[in-house]
């Protein structure tokens, strides 16, 4: 593999596409007036709108975040009016985090972006090779989870 050129390395194609598919998202979401919803968000949204009510903990493991990472993106989205932070009624220890109502009202317009967005960005693209390229993704996520647990 050739790393000296970037559109041979795959970090610089993985990294120049999120890129450019946040900044579509951004835009997307400012011109539906959804603007304090971030494409740093979705992992936790889309969490929360399939179940509401989830403990910090399991949010992170289903929004595939750090703890740390966790903790910071929460204060953001507890800033923006998307998300609350509430005591756990059966650990003292613990918080659950429920969608505020601007959280819940951006469901439907923010699913919205990121589909015609997507739709816009893939539409080249077979299914076949889209199915492809999300278990290579996937395959390095795995991979890269098990040089962290080393």
């Amino acid at each position: 593999m050739n790393l000296s050129l970037p559109p041979d390395c795959p970090y610089y194609l993985i990294s120049r596409a999120t890129l450019a598919v946040t900044s579509h998202l951004k835009k997307g979401f400012a011109d539906k007036g959804i603007s304090p919803i971030k494409p740093a968000y979705l992992g936790v949204l889309l969490s929360l709108w399939e179940e509401d009510w989830l403990k910090a903990n399991e949010l992170g493991k289903r929004a595939g975040l750090e703890p740390s990472t966790m903790t910071g993106l929460l204060d953001r989205m507890e800033k923006d009016g998307l998300v609350k932070r509430e005591p756990d009624p059966d650990d003292r220890r613990a918080h659950r985090i429920c969608l505020t109502q601007a959280g819940a009202d951006a469901q439907i317009p923010a699913t919205k972006v990121v589909s015609d967005i997507l739709e816009k960005v893939l539409f080249t693209i077979s299914k076949t090779d889209i199915e492809t390229t999300k278990n290579v993704l996937r395959t390095i996520l795995l991979n890269c989870a098990k040089e962290n647990a080393k």
